[in-house]
């Protein structure tokens, strides 16, 4: 077995025990964009997923979005049922994931409020997560990432 950081071994752990049909790869090179990570993992951008933390009405809410997409505040605030949304500060981020901001996997999230999920994810056979460091990826299905982290499917770009 792999001795992965421990902000991975959490991610692959849940993947694990959730009995879900995914690899966590580590990309020595980093994967710190949405165009580097689907270059890494042989993707197109939209089927990266990046994990966006935002504060809505004082909560921390996951958007799950494509890499090819740009998250609207106005339209996360509506999915979220809150008057007001904005990007999480990198010590918000922390808090709600316990992941460094550049790291972010949708799961474990003990902190999150609620997660919500850009609808047009749904569309690919396999999505690939941030998962847990700027090195580490995990490929799975969408109905899967929806499963583990019970997002709302909601219009977020």
């Amino acid at each position: 077995m792999e001795r992965w950081p421990e902000p991975v071994a959490r991610v692959a752990d849940v993947l694990k025990r959730a009995g879900v049909d995914a690899r966590v790869e580590e990309f020595p090179e980093g994967t710190p964009t949405a165009g580097a990570a689907a270059k890494a993992v042989g993707a197109s951008r939209a089927q990266i997923v990046k994990s966006l933390v935002f504060v809505c009405d004082g909560r921390p809410t996951l958007a799950l979005v494509p890499g090819d997409r740009r998250a609207d505040e106005t339209k996360v605030a509506a999915a979220a049922g809150a008057r007001h949304a904005r990007v999480a500060r990198p010590d918000e981020v922390l808090a709600a994931t316990g992941f460094e901001p550049g790291g972010v996997a949708p799961f474990p999230a003990p902190g999150v409020a609620q997660v919500l999920m850009a609808e047009e994810l749904l569309a690919h056979d396999r999505v690939w997560i941030g998962a847990g460091s700027e090195r580490h990826m995990a490929g799975l299905s969408p109905v899967d990432l929806s499963r583990l982290t019970q997002a709302r499917a909601a219009d977020l770009t």
